[in-house]
C-alpha cells in the first residue's frame, strides 16, 4: 500500500478522527484520555492535575492510514478453603492465637492500618453527610440556627412550641447515627451477601450473571470490527481501534480511562525497497513475489520482519534447516563456508524464535537470513489430505519481530525505563543488544521452492530430518560458496520515536480501590489478526460489556479491576512493557495479578500457562465449563488429556508483569492444528470458516475468563495457592540438578569450589519455604471456620488481618525478585524474578532459575556457585515475609 493511500473513513466501525481527538486530556498524565466517571470512588483514586499537551498531541495525531513511516507519523470461599467437620481451631479465638502467632498484628503495620482503617470509612461517611443534607429532613432547618453565640430565650420559645417535634427528630437522628455504627463503623460485613443500592449480591449470582451473559453474537461482531483493516502497531489502523476501544470502555461505564501515549523505536519497508532475487549465474535469474495475493490491496501489509536490520546484502545461498546454533554447527562441520553467505531456514523447529535464528545466522557469518514458512510445519503434510484454506497456503508469509525479547524486552532503545514523550536519553542502535546485525525477510515457500530446488548439486545432501514439505523439491541440498548467488535488500524506513497507544479503563473496588487485578489483551496485529490477537481482543470487549452491566445493578468488587488494550505487542511486548516501566513502583506495590489472553482461540483445545499459584483455582474454574462439542468439562478433557500448566516464557504482555515487576501471571486460550499465522489470511473470514465458526469456544473462552477474574477481584481471600508454588519450587531444584547431570555440569552437593556446583543452599531454601508456606496457608482455612461459620461476618480487626494476609500472599514473587541495584539475570538484567525468565536461546520458553542456566550455558562454575547462594538468601527472605513482613 502506498504512503499516501487512505481509507474510506465512513466504513469504519469507529469513530471519526475529529471525534477521536475530542477527549478531555487525563487525570495525572501527559497521555489522551476520555472523560473522568462522576463515581465518588472513582475520582477520589484519580489525581486532579490535567496537562493540556495532551489534546496538542492528539490534535496533531495521525491522519488517514499511512504506514508508522517517519513522514506520517468467586465460585464461593466454601470451595476455596474449608476445614474438615469438628475442627478444634474453628473459634475466633483461637483465629486470633493464631495470627498473633503468625505476627499478623506487627506493630511495625499499626499506622498504615489505621490509615487504611480511616480511608475506609472515610468515603461511606462523606457519602452519607452528603445524602443526609440533600435530603428533606424535618430537622434540617433547624441545623443553620447554630452558631457561636445561641440565643436562649429565642431557643426557649421556640422549644415550647415545637419540643414534641424536636425530640422526635432528634430521636430520628439517634436512630440514623445507630444505624451508621451498626453497619459502618462496627464494620460488620456479610461477604456471603452484600447488599447495595437496594440490590443483593452473593457469589453465585455474580458468576452466574456472568457466566450466563457472554454472547457469542457480541463476539463475532466485536471481531468483525477489529479485523476490517490492518493495524500494525503505530499506524493509523490501531490508533482508530485504540479510540473505539476507548469508546467500548466508556460504554460500558469503566472509570478513569487513559488512552497513554509512547514514544519508542519502530520500522516499517519503503515501496520498492524488499527484493530476494537470484543473481547468478544469469540463467538461474529469478525474483521473489514476497507479497500474499489479494484482490483488495487494502487487505494486507507488506512482507517484512519488524525490528528487521536495514540493508542490501548479496552471498552465495546456504540452507539451513530451522536455524538453530546446532544446525549451523552441522554446516560448518561439513565444511561448508558461511562466511559470506545468505542463510535460508525455515520456521518453527528446534530453534523456536524466528530473531534468534537471524542472530544464529549472523553468528555463523551470514550476511543475511531468509525465513520461510514450510508446508510440513506450517501447513499441510505432503501426500496428505487437508482442508484448504485450514493451514498456510501457498503464498502465505508469517510476519514478526526480529529483535531479541530474551534479551531486551519493550522499546529496544530504552531498556528499563519508560519511553514516555517526556524521556530525552535514549540508546542509539549501535548501542542497544536487541536488535540483529543483519537484514532479513520473512518468506512464502511458493517463493522457497525455487531456492532449493536450485541448491541441487551444492554442497552435501541433506540429513533425513532436514527435509520439508515443500512439494518439487527433488532433492534438498545444504548449498556451498558455489551456489546461486542471492541478493537481499530490506531498504526501510525507522523512527525512533514513532507514537503507540494503551488504552486503560477501570472498575474500582469498594473495599480496597488501590489493589488491583490487570486484564490485559494486546490490540496490534501484522495484518488483519483474525486469530491473534482479534479472538482475545473481541472476548476482552465482551467481557468489558457485561462487567459494564454488573455495575449498572450497582455491583462493585472489593478490588480495582483494570482492563488495559495494549499496543505494539507484536515489536517486542513494548506496549505492556513500557506501561510497567512507567509504574514500576506503583504496579508492584498495589498489582495483585496480571491475566493476560493473547490468541483467544484459533482451534479447541485449551491451554493455559503461568505461575504455579493459579493452578488450583484455574482447575477449579475449569471444572465449571463445558466443551460446547463433548459436553464435558473443561478440567476433565484437561485431566485426561494429561495436559500440565506449565510455566511462562517470554511470547506475550506478561513478561513485564511476571518477569519485570514480579506481579504473578497467566496466560491461556485455545489453541489447535496450525493456522496462518502472522499472515495476513489470519482473518475473520478463516475464523468463521476454520477457527471458530460458530464462535462457541469463544464464549465459553469469555465464561472461564470472567469467573477467574472475579474469584481475584471479589473474593475475600485471594485465591493464590502458596504450597502449591513452594512444592514447584522444590521440584525445580530437583530437575536442575537431573538437567545439570545429563550435560555432564559437575554437581557435588558436598562440596563447591571453582570446578563444581553444590546445589545444597536451594534444597534448604526451598524447605523451609514449603514448611513457611504450609503455616501461612492454615490462616485462610480458620478465617473460613470462624467468619463463614458465623454466617459470613467480620469485624475490623480480623478484616485487616485479613487484607494482610492477601498483600502478603499477594507480594510472594515481587520478593522474588533480584532488586538491588545492578541485579537481575546477568548480561540481561531487566530481568529480575530468579525463578523465571526466558531462556536466553529460545525466547518463547521459559528457564527455571535463568540466572543459573545462563551460567551453566558459558560453563562459568564460579558464578553459578554464586547465584545458587543468591537465589537460596532470595527464597529464604521470601520465605520469611510470607509470615513476617
Amino acid at each position: 500500500m502506498s504512503k499516501d493511500q487512505k481509507y474510506e473513513y465512513d466504513s469504519l466501525p469507529i469513530p471519526s478522527y475529529e471525534e477521536a481527538i475530542a477527549s478531555r486530556p487525563s487525570s495525572s498524565r501527559t497521555h489522551l484520555t476520555s472523560d473522568v466517571s462522576d463515581d465518588p470512588e472513582g475520582q477520589a483514586l484519580l489525581q486532579d492535575e490535567r496537562d493540556a499537551a495532551a489534546r496538542d498531541r492528539a490534535q496533531s495525531g495521525p491522519h488517514g492510514y499511512h504506514p508508522p513511516t517517519v513522514e506520517s507519523v468467586r465460585n464461593s470461599v466454601d470451595d476455596l478453603y474449608s476445614s474438615p467437620p469438628g475442627s478444634e481451631r474453628g473459634s475466633l479465638e483461637d483465629l486470633r492465637g493464631d495470627l498473633d502467632q503468625m505476627d499478623v498484628e506487627d506493630s511495625s503495620q499499626q499506622a498504615s492500618r489505621s490509615s487504611r482503617l480511616r480511608s475506609r470509612f472515610s468515603k461511606p461517611f462523606s457519602n452519607l453527610t452528603r445524602t443526609l443534607w440533600s435530603i428533606h429532613l424535618p430537622f434540617r432547618r433547624f441545623w443553620p440556627s447554630f452558631k457561636f453565640t445561641i440565643n436562649l430565650n429565642s431557643a426557649r420559645t421556640s422549644f415550647n412550641s415545637n419540643g414534641c417535634i424536636i425530640l422526635l427528630r432528634l430521636f430520628g437522628l439517634l436512630l440514623v447515627v445507630a444505624v451508621i455504627y451498626v453497619f459502618v463503623v462496627s464494620d460488620v460485613f456479610n461477604f456471603n451477601s452484600r447488599f447495595m443500592m437496594g440490590q443483593t449480591y452473593n457469589a453465585a449470582s455474580v458468576e452466574n450473571f456472568v457466566q450466563g451473559h457472554v454472547n457469542e453474537t457480541n463476539i463475532a461482531e466485536n471481531l468483525k470490527i477489529a479485523t476490517k483493516y490492518p493495524h500494525l502497531a503505530g499506524s493509523e489502523g490501531s490508533f482508530f481501534l485504540a479510540k473505539w476501544i476507548q469508546q467500548e470502555f466508556e460504554n460500558a461505564g469503566l472509570e478513569g480511562i487513559d488512552l497513554d501515549e509512547y514514544q519508542v523505536y519502530l520500522n516499517w519497508p519503503k515501496a520498492d525497497g524488499r527484493r530476494i532475487a537470484i543473481v547468478d549465474p544469469p540463467d538461474l535469474s529469478w525474483e521473489a513475489t514476497l507479497e500474499e495475493k489479494f484482490d483488495d490491496e487494502n487487505k494486507y501489509t507488506p512482507a517484512f520482519h519488524g525490528h528487521s536490520k536495514a540493508g542490501n546484502v548479496t552471498g552465495h545461498l546456504v540452507y539451513a534447516n530451522y536455524g538453530s546454533r546446532e544446525d549451523f554447527q552441522h554446516l560448518e562441520d561439513q565444511g561448508i563456508n558461511l562466511n559470506g553467505s545468505i542463510a535460508l531456514v525455515r520456521y518453527y523447529g528446534a530453534e523456536s524464535d524466528r530473531a534468534l535464528k537471524v542472530k544464529a545466522a549472523e553468528l555463523a557469518g551470514a550476511v543475511g537470513c531468509i525465513i520461510y514458512s514450510d508446508p510440513a510445519d506450517d501447513g499441510f503434510l505432503r501426500g496428505a489430505a487437508y482442508p484448504k484454506g485450514r493451514f498456510m497456503p501457498s503464498d502465505g508469509v508469517q510476519r514478526g519481530a526480529v529483535s531479541f525479547m530474551s534479551w531486551v524486552v519493550g522499546d529496544v532503545l530504552s531498556p528499563g525505563f519508560a519511553s514516555t514523550p517526556k524521556m530525552k536519553t535514549r540508546l542509539s542502535h549501535e548501542q542497544t543488544t536487541g536488535l540483529p546485525g543483519i537484514p532479513s525477510l520473512p518468506l512464502a515457500w511458493r517463493d522457497a521452492q525455487r531456492l532449493l530446488q536450485v541448491l541441487e548439486g551444492h554442497g552435501s545432501k541433506v540429513p533425513k530430518e532436514w527435509i520439508g514439505g515443500v512439494p518439487k523439491v527433488k532433492q534438498w541440498w545444504t548449498g556451498d560458496e558455489k551456489s546461486p548467488i542471492v541478493n537481499l535488500m530490506n531498504l526501510q524506513d525507522e523512527n525512533d520515536r514513532q507514537p503507540i497507544y494503551n488504552v486503560v479503563g477501570r472498575i474500582f473496588g469498594m473495599e480496597e480501590p488501590e489493589k488491583k487485578i490487570i486484564v490485559g489483551n494486546h490490540r496490534d496485529s501484522w495484518c488483519l489478526g483474525g486469530a491473534d490477537p482479534g479472538s482475545g481482543t473481541a472476548v476482552f470487549l465482551e467481557l468489558v460489556r457485561v462487567f459494564g452491566e454488573l455495575l449498572t445493578f450497582g455491583w462493585r468488587p472489593l478490588r480495582t479491576i483494570e482492563f488495559a488494550s495494549w499496543d505494539a505487542e507484536e515489536y517486542n511486548l513494548i506496549g505492556s512493557t513500557e506501561h510497567v516501566e512507567d509504574r514500576m513502583d506503583h504496579i508492584r506495590g498495589n498489582a495483585y495479578a496480571y491475566i493476560n489472553v493473547d490468541v483467544g482461540v484459533s482451534g479447541t483445545d485449551f491451554e493455559a500457562a503461568g505461575n504455579p499459584l493459579f493452578e488450583r483455582v484455574v482447575m477449579q474454574v475449569l471444572g465449571r465449563i463445558s466443551d460446547p462439542v463433548t459436553n464435558e468439562t473443561l478440567k476433565d478433557i484437561w485431566e485426561t488429556k494429561n495436559k500440565r500448566f506449565a510455566p511462562l516464557g517470554a511470547g506475550s504482555d506478561y513478561v513485564a508483569f511476571q518477569d519485570l515487576a514480579g506481579i504473578s501471571s497467566i496466560d491461556f486460550g485455545f489453541t489447535g492444528d496450525p493456522y496462518p499465522y502472522h499472515s495476513c489470511h489470519e482473518n475473520y473470514d478463516w475464523m468463521t470458516k476454520f477457527g471458530d465458526p460458530g464462535f462457541q469456544y469463544h464464549k465459553i473462552l469469555g465464561q472461564f475468563w470472567g469467573l477467574l477474574l472475579l474469584q481475584f477481584a471479589d473474593s475475600p481471600i485471594l485465591p493464590f495457592d502458596v504450597e502449591v508454588y513452594a512444592e514447584h519450587l522444590a521440584g525445580y531444584v530437583i530437575d536442575l540438578e537431573n538437567y545439570a547431570k545429563s550435560k555432564k555440569f559437575p554437581i557435588d552437593n558436598n562440596a563447591s569450589g571453582d570446578s563444581s556446583v553444590n546445589l545444597t543452599p536451594l534444597y534448604n531454601a526451598t524447605t523451609k519455604l514449603r514448611a513457611n508456606a504450609e503455616q501461612f496457608q492454615r490462616w485462610p482455612k480458620l478465617w473460613h471456620d470462624a467468619v463463614w461459620g458465623a454466617g459470613g461476618f467480620e469485624n475490623n480487626i480480623i478484616a485487616l488481618q485479613r487484607m494482610s494476609h492477601n498483600y502478603r500472599m499477594a507480594k510472594l514473587d515481587v520478593h522474588l525478585l533480584d532488586d538491588r541495584f545492578g541485579g537481575g539475570i546477568p548480561n540481561r538484567t531487566q530481568f529480575k524474578h530468579v525463578v523465571y525468565g526466558p531462556q536466553l536461546w529460545s525466547g518463547y520458553d521459559a528457564a527455571i532459575f535463568p540466572a543459573i542456566q545462563d551460567s551453566f550455558e558459558t560453563r562459568n562454575w564460579t558464578l553459578a556457585q554464586e547465584w545458587v547462594e543468591r537465589i537460596a538468601d532470595i527464597i529464604l527472605d521470601a520465605s520469611e515475609k510470607l509470615l513476617h513482613d
